[in-house]
């Protein structure tokens, strides 16, 4: 059921302009954004959405451009050729044509839109250089390319670097100068020293060079001809001393300067630049910094003295003959957050020495020596965030290079490790110290998932792409999929809270005598309904009913997948047909291949779990000396920190114009929270007994009814701006305000 182009019969080779259907195609919004448009009018059902990718050869080819074609119906058959029906047009579609550099990313560019799957932003295979931004670019140029005259290099970022690292690092080299002269046999390296310390005081607009050896044939005739070979470095004739013959008498003096530097010198300035290097590296913005002192600490110090030369940009006439080793021109670039290395991002690169430093003191400093309570269940909490980053890398490079199945599998297993590995460890520990209290939290996190998701997540993307865009389309029809489960999902998952409400016994913990009338009002605190019915004194018990939509909530996921990815794959109807583009020869080089990316996932996996057992663990003591109500501490913290990096995504998807993909992420989340993680929790109670029952306090089935309500209407015309993601992110803010001010659960 591919959607087939009709060719144009005859003669008419051309496509004929001014017919009534090019004008309607040709009246129709186009998508805005950097994305290549193209009208076409292909045989698809009416409101359906066509999704395909383009491409030849196997996977991982080096002679095609792969393209991601996205088409959706925007005016009926019926308005578009009423007057002409013999025409071939049925419909109006508006194309959209995503370019993928190989087969890997075109998978994963399809992948994402496919339900059940992580939509994932960030590329797994190294794009083409020449493919790539020149601000990128200039992000990844090596410190030792002469440029043209840039202007003043009197900048805020170098001024900040003069203030930071610039003026120390200078009194340093000035200090390590003094020493080597001191030495006499270290002069040579005085001498360098010395010169370093004005480079390093302001680098910008100098140059750092090595001059090319001369060959010892080309050395030798030299020193015997007694005539010296011209050089355009020094400006003359090589001397006569400068033939490794005449050197050897001078051997041992030199051998005995670069060991008094490589023991009294040296280490002083690799551990000071060392310093820098990291100091700069985590400040993001500075990294050409952190570039500039990792090659002075690994080449230029550690090149002989008279191989180093300095030169002022300006004051060179010619251009020097000798490999640059150092050339820098700023000191700051706000663009480095799209710095990766080997396609990670330079914050979760940053974040992941955090992991093991939570790690290490969480499980050696068990006695809280040095560090308090909070501050580890702070750090836990951060580092979940890297690790949902690897954790979503890994699933997206395993399966844009599987098959469907394989990827599908991954998706369901991995896709929501990250948040079941924080319940899990949360119950448990209630359970072993007999606390309802994380039973409570973690019902809080669910519901503050479920709510953020349809709320927060398209209300944020809908007013930053809104600001760009003045207004953004998306595909009603599959949005509708996800809303209809979600309402399933939403409705299974409160049934035995609405059941709990009928049939349930209400339980106080205390009462008090109002009126003094044995008759009068009774005020009753912590009261909960119960069916456990561990009494028995309950004829009705909610297990029946927790069981039943514990498996029927999986089986509509499954439906859900069934129905979107093989019945009505219209809607996302993915076919790959030949389109040979010359001039571009890329192969698929992954960042992770398939095993690298396995081995991740399962270390990301288990520090994950190792990261949830400390916040657990360490979570009792903001519990009960905090004023804050436990519901905001769950709806907020513990729902929404994992989540970050979905929340990037779907930021950069609105930025592009692809809000679809932006509602797509929230609405996948909550789908998940309710058909798998729910279902999964209460198949864990039976085999370790929790105090987890699928009973919810009125708040939380409030709350998330009202934000699916809302989320739908909103959804319902297929198109939003600012203003409508403006109402959904104040709903969620109010929502929160409410579990604020909202006294804390019974038990806790």
């Amino acid at each position: 059921d591919v959607p087939k182009v009709i060719e144009p019969q005859g003669d008419s080779s051309v496509p004929r302009r001014g017919s009534l259907c090019d004008q309607h195609c040709a009246a129709i919004n186009n998508v805005q954004g950097d994305l290549g448009c193209h009208l076409h009018c292909p045989r698809v059902p009416p409101g359906g959405l066509a999704v395909g990718w383009a491409g030849h050869g196997a996977l991982g080819g080096s002679d095609t451009l792969y393209q991601l074609h996205i088409s959706a119906v925007a005016v009926s058959p019926a308005i578009c050729c009423q007057q002409h029906s013999d025409e071939v047009c049925e419909s109006c579609v508006v194309k959209t044509t995503l370019t993928a550099e190989n087969a890997v990313e075109a998978n994963k560019l399809s992948n994402n839109y496919k339900f059940g799957f992580k939509k994932w932003k960030s590329h797994v295979t190294a794009r083409p250089w020449e493919d790539r931004s020149e601000i990128v670019k200039e992000l990844y140029s090596d410190l030792s390319v002469i440029r043209g005259s840039g202007g003043s290099t009197v900048t805020c970022g170098n001024v900040l670097y003069l203030l930071l690292f610039g003026w120390w690092l200078s009194v340093l080299y000035v200090l390590m100068a003094a020493m080597m002269f001191v030495t006499v046999v270290g002069a040579p390296h005085g001498r360098l020293c010395w010169h370093l310390a004005g480079y390093f005081l302001w680098p910008f607009g100098k140059v750092i060079q090595e001059p090319e050896v001369p060959t010892p044939r080309r050395a030798l005739g030299a020193c015997e001809a007694g005539t010296g070979e011209s050089s355009a470095l020094l400006g003359g004739p090589v001397p006569r001393h400068w033939c490794p013959r005449c050197w050897a008498g001078a051997r041992s003096w030199r051998c005995a300067g670069t060991v008094v530097w490589l023991c009294l010198g040296y280490p002083v300035l690799a551990l000071a630049h060392g310093l820098v290097c990291i100091t700069a590296w985590l400040l993001i913005v500075l990294i050409p910094v952190a570039k500039l002192s990792a090659r002075t600490a690994t080449r230029v110090l550690l090149l002989p003295p008279e191989r180093v030369f300095i030169r002022h940009l300006r004051m060179m006439e010619v251009p020097l003959e000798g490999r640059v080793i150092l050339c820098c021109y700023r000191a700051l670039n706000p663009y480095y957050y799209k710095y990766a290395v080997a396609g990670i991002n330079v914050f979760a690169v940053n974040l992941l020495p955090l992991v093991l430093v939570t790690l290490v003191l969480g499980y050696v400093d068990n006695r809280n020596r040095l560090t308090s309570s909070p501050v580890k269940f702070t750090l836990a909490l951060l580092s979940i965030m890297p690790l949902s980053y690897y954790i979503g890398m890994a699933i997206a490079s395993i399966s844009a290079q599987s098959n469907f199945a394989v990827g599908a599998v991954v998706n369901a297993t991995f896709g929501s490790i990250t948040e079941l590995t924080f319940y899990i460890t949360a119950l448990i520990k209630g359970s072993r110290e007999g606390n309802r209290c994380y039973a409570e939290i973690v019902k809080s996190a669910l519901t503050g998932t479920l709510v953020g998701c349809v709320l927060f997540i398209p209300g944020l993307c809908m007013v930053i792409g809104g600001i760009r865009h003045q207004e953004q389309r998306f595909n009603s029809r599959s949005a509708g999929v996800s809303s209809a489960l979600l309402f399933l999902s939403v409705g299974g998952v409160f049934a035995p809270t609405l059941f709990s409400k009928v049939y349930g016994k209400l339980i106080c913990g205390e009462c008090h005598n109002v009126t003094q009338n044995p008759l009068g009002h009774f005020l009753c605190h912590n009261c909960h309904f119960d069916l456990v019915s561990r009494d028995h004194a309950s004829p009705v018990s909610h297990r029946p009913l927790v069981y039943t939509v514990s498996l029927l909530l999986p089986a509509a996921y499954l439906i859900g997948l069934f129905f979107t990815l093989k019945t009505h794959s219209h809607i996302y109807d993915i076919h790959i047909s030949d389109c040979h583009m010359p001039g571009h020869h890329h192969s698929a080089v992954v960042h992770w291949s398939r095993w690298r990316a396995l081995v991740i996932l399962l270390l990301s996996t288990l520090c994950m779990s190792a990261c949830a057992d400390l916040a657990t663990e360490h979570i009792s003591p903001i519990l009960t000396n905090s004023t804050i109500s436990q519901y905001f501490i769950g709806v907020t913290v513990l729902a929404m920190v994992p989540e970050l990096p979905e929340i990037v995504n779907g930021i950069q998807f609105a930025l592009q114009n692809n809000l679809s993909l932006s509602i797509e992420i929230g609405n996948c989340i909550a789908v998940q929270v309710c058909m798998l993680q729910i279902p999964i929790l209460v198949l864990f109670t039976i085999f370790y007994p929790t105090n987890f029952t699928l009973v919810f306090s009125d708040l939380h089935v409030y709350a998330s009814m009202f934000s699916v309500v809302l989320m739908n209407y909103i959804f319902m015309d297929g198109k939003c701006d600012y203003f409508q993601g403006t109402v959904l992110v104040m709903v969620y803010f109010i929502l929160l305000a409410v579990y604020f001010f909202a006294p804390s659960p019974s038990g806790c």
